[in-house]
């Protein structure tokens, strides 16, 4: 049986270790000889990923660090006074994107499970005068947040490295307000790894071998209870995942994936 479902302490303590020391300087996710990732942004930089350059000079340089798969504020239609949480929020760079987007009436909420993420993170906020933007420590399938509390969950290339993604969604949909909405950049896979790629810790890293059937993450969303789900493969990622692990192979088993969904009900703009 997988490593991903039999082992999900030891996975969170090993992806929670590389950030960590992806926090305090950039480099491989996992070591460096782990090649490049989604979690290099040497690599990986914001424009490769969907961002505009007036995205990236509009938020602090610190928390461009290039990570993900895509860009989730093409999708979120954020609008003035709406709650903004990102799971797995790293430096920052989606929330202060978001906070500009929501305006002095909104809020973002950043919640990563990584303190030296967190702390810079909140360094950035802080030079860059960002007053409805908080960061806290937590873990995406426990949010430190109360029921229905949030318009909108963003997430970019985070939930594939969760061991234990049915409880991210129910977390998403327990603290989403009724007409709240998910908004997620995300690496899927469209074929069944091989053994190979699911056994390495690595490419568990790198946001390849903890990735899940496109099928799988609709049931999920669906027994959850999320309704409106849209899954869309971005092909054009293939080349880009190529490049997070040379010779594996990887971009003929996963990509880059919007997912929407929304949570039934009626909060005033669904």
């Amino acid at each position: 049986m997988e490593h991903t479902k039999t082992e999900p302490d030891a996975i969170r303590q090993l992806v929670r270790e590389n950030y960590a020391k992806i926090a305090n300087a950039f480099g491989a996710c996992c070591n460096a000889d782990a090649g490049t990732s989604c979690c290099t942004g040497a690599e990986t930089d914001a424009n490769r990923i969907g961002y505009s350059n007036a995205q990236i000079e509009s938020a602090p340089d610190a928390a461009a660090m290039g990570l993900g798969c895509g860009n989730p504020q093409a999708i979120a239609n954020l609008k003035s006074g709406e709650t903004v949480l990102d799971l797995g929020s790293g430096a920052g760079f989606d929330c202060f994107l978001a906070a500009r987007a929501v305006g002095e009436t909104g809020r973002v909420i950043g919640v990563d499970m990584t303190d030296g993420m967190v702390r810079k993170a909140r360094r950035n906020a802080k030079r860059a005068g960002i007053g409805n933007v908080w960061f806290r420590t937590g873990h995406i399938e426990h949010l430190p947040l109360d029921d229905g509390t949030v318009d909108v969950i963003m997430s970019n290339c985070v939930i594939n490295l969760s061991p234990e993604k049915e409880a991210v969604f129910r977390e998403a949909y327990r603290v989403l307000k009724p007409g709240g909405r998910l908004a997620i950049s995300d690496v899927v896979a469209v074929r069944p790894l091989p053994a190979s790629m699911l056994a390495d810790r690595q490419l568990h890293c790198a946001c390849i071998g903890g990735a899940a059937l496109v099928a799988e993450l609709r049931q999920m969303l669906e027994t959850t209870g999320f309704e409106k789900i849209g899954i869309s493969l971005v092909d054009s990622s293939r080349d880009l995942i190529e490049q997070w692990a040379p010779g594996k192979n990887a971009q003929v088993y996963v990509v880059s994936a919007f997912i929407q969904a929304i949570k039934p009900g009626n909060n005033g703009t669904h």
